[in-house]
């Protein structure tokens, strides 16, 4: 369980930087460009990418069987299918470029990721006294 713990920790920490790398570069061009239109995708990078996925990363180190379920599985795809669409949706819907394409992507991905997070916390909560 060990083995394959860590090596979910591992990607959920490497994907995390990378969505880190994505918003710190966003928010870089926000304020040289003095337009922050794009505030919500660049705090949905932050908080659902580097920061949760960061946390979850650090907590499967921690309790690396947490890592091996199905659960855990799961959790790590539909938040890393859900966010990135959900996030072009929001950007589509706040940079003017099509609210009636961002609105449905926003929305229906929203749920993708809501339902991984799910995922997540039904994990910790029956699994966590085990590991």
């Amino acid at each position: 369980f060990s083995q394959r713990g860590t090596r979910m920790a591992h990607r959920l920490l490497k994907i995390a930087a990378v969505y880190f790398v994505i918003a710190v570069c966003m928010g870089a061009y926000m304020g040289a460009a003095q337009d922050f239109s794009l505030v919500p995708v660049h705090a949905h990078l932050n908080l659902l990418g580097w920061v949760s996925l960061g946390l979850i990363g650090c907590i499967y180190l921690h309790k690396p069987a947490l890592a091996t379920t199905r659960l855990a599985k799961l959790h790590f795809w539909l938040h890393n299918i859900g966010t990135p669409l959900m996030m072009l949706g929001v950007w589509l819907l706040h940079s003017g470029i099509s609210a009636e394409m961002g609105e449905p992507l926003a929305g229906i991905f929203s749920i993708v990721t809501v339902i991984g997070i799910a995922c997540f916390a039904i994990n910790l909560w029956c699994g966590l006294d085990r590991a």
